[in-house]
């Protein structure tokens, strides 16, 4: 299934393809390429699941900096998500990235994945797609990708 989501993702919406998506026609191009029927099914239904957030969100007119939280992982979500990623998800929040309100959707979408241990790169593309799928997002968006894909060939000192 994440391989599913990541094929999606890389494919039609980071290259912004502006396409009118057939379901049926979705999933038989991606049964051809050769992803199992039950993945593509189950990736279907968790961006479904995701878009549904765009409706039920609404983000605090106040700034990040007044949003102040120390999040307490159950048992389940510290297995899922190692302390690399937790630690990502801390950096982020300091970032300014991601919000209370938009790191209990990540951690959401990810209790939803069919993985036992979600690694820091997998991590990384499940944060993205959230954010580029929530309103409003769109700012904080573009400084992960440009934090994660615009490193520096050279310094200089």
């Amino acid at each position: 299934m994440f391989d599913v989501l990541i094929y999606l993702f890389e494919t039609y919406v980071h290259n912004e393809l502006n396409l009118s998506i057939d379901y049926e026609i979705l999933k038989n191009d991606l049964s051809d390429i050769g992803f199992q029927n039950k993945d593509i099914f189950n990736a279907l239904v968790w961006l479904k699941t995701l878009s549904s957030y765009k409706e039920n969100i609404v983000f605090p007119e106040k700034d990040f900096s007044n949003q102040i939280s120390t999040r307490i992982y159950t048992k389940e979500e510290s297995l899922r998500l190692n302390i690399d990623c937790r630690g990502f998800m801390f950096f982020l929040e300091q970032l300014e990235i991601v919000t209370i309100n938009t790191r209990e959707m990540i951690i959401e979408r990810i209790m939803a994945l069919d993985i036992v241990e979600l690694n820091l790169e997998d991590f990384k593309w499940i944060v993205l797609i959230v954010l580029f799928n929530i309103p409003g997002c769109e700012m904080v968006y573009h400084k992960l990708e440009n934090l994660l894909f615009n490193i520096p060939k050279k310094m200089i000192h």
